[in-house]
């Protein structure tokens, strides 16, 4: 539920960066002035009995044309067989109900090998009924140093999904960084972006100080930019700080309590510290 929430936010916050990074074929018959998003949208199961919510329905349109089409974007995280048959399900519910046209696009995030099709089929022995075709996005078939010269917001969040190595999480973080300082973008949706990503690819602290490394041979007017980010590493030495004054602090109030002669069972009632620890600081404090 939290990737469907993320990956919807994520696509109706840069729908135009969206489209453009990775169907630039359908880029560029849409007119993106007015994009509407159609909410509620549901999908009832007669068999099955639960509705289902649709992802994403957009309308938009087309240029030069007195056309309304119909986009719709469904996010997959989990790998399921009936996947391409459920893409046709929504779209003939969606025709029915708004009887326009609808490009429907699969947006894949889950690590399989395997090509995911992109078609529904239906024969009968004398002839093929039906062939339903979307547009697909699978995430761990892209390669993600083909979309880091970009300025792409939505690119950038999604290269934490796409198909890196394992050695390669710091440099995909790194160039992440380099992306969104040269995005025009307020600082919400930088707050965002940066959330999206860590949320898929968070560096642990070794990772993060080897990113520190790199940046250091990044262009001066960069690495200035850079800096001046969010960054879970810095965040982290903040915490741990922090941590350390408030640490001291309980120290020094222990070592006042000691030197006023207050039984160590009542310093440790007072100040959460074992009995052990205060004769420890005690010990140190007499060497």
């Amino acid at each position: 539920m939290k990737h469907d929430r993320l990956m919807k936010k994520l696509i109706k916050e840069f729908f135009e960066e969206f489209i453009e990074g990775f169907f630039p074929g359908l880029y560029s018959y849409i007119d993106f002035s007015n994009v509407t998003f159609l909410e509620q949208e549901v999908y009832l199961d007669y068999f099955e009995g639960p509705k289902k919510e649709i992802d994403i329905l957009a309308a938009v349109k087309l240029h030069h044309e007195d056309k309304i089409l119909h986009i719709h974007t469904e996010a997959q995280s989990t790998h399921e067989a009936d996947f391409p048959e459920r893409m046709f399900l929504y779209f003939s519910y969606l025709y029915a109900k708004h009887r326009k046209p609808i490009q429907p696009i699969a947006v894949l995030s889950y690590n399989r090998e395997q090509e995911e099709p992109t078609q529904f089929k239906m024969n009968t022995p004398p002839q093929e009924v039906l062939q339903f075709n979307y547009l697909k996005l699978q995430l761990r078939k892209k390669n993600w140093r083909e979309y880091i010269k970009s300025d792409n917001p939505a690119a950038a969040a999604l290269l934490s999904q796409m198909g890196y190595e394992e050695h390669e999480r710091v440099q995909v973080k790194l160039e992440f960084l380099r992306m969104i300082t040269r995005m025009k973008i307020n600082p919400a949706q930088m707050e965002f972006l940066y959330g999206y990503f860590e949320t898929y690819l968070k560096l642990n602290k070794e990772e993060e100080a080897q990113m520190m490394e790199k940046m250091e041979n990044l262009p001066e007017e960069e690495k200035e930019v850079v800096l001046q980010l969010p960054n879970s590493y810095f965040e982290r030495g903040k915490q741990e700080g922090i941590e350390e004054g408030i640490e001291k602090g309980k120290q020094e109030v222990v070592l006042k309590l000691l030197a006023k002669g207050m039984p160590i069972s009542e310093i440790a009632e007072i100040t959460e510290y074992s009995e052990a620890a205060i004769e420890k600081l005690a010990g140190k404090e007499t060497e």
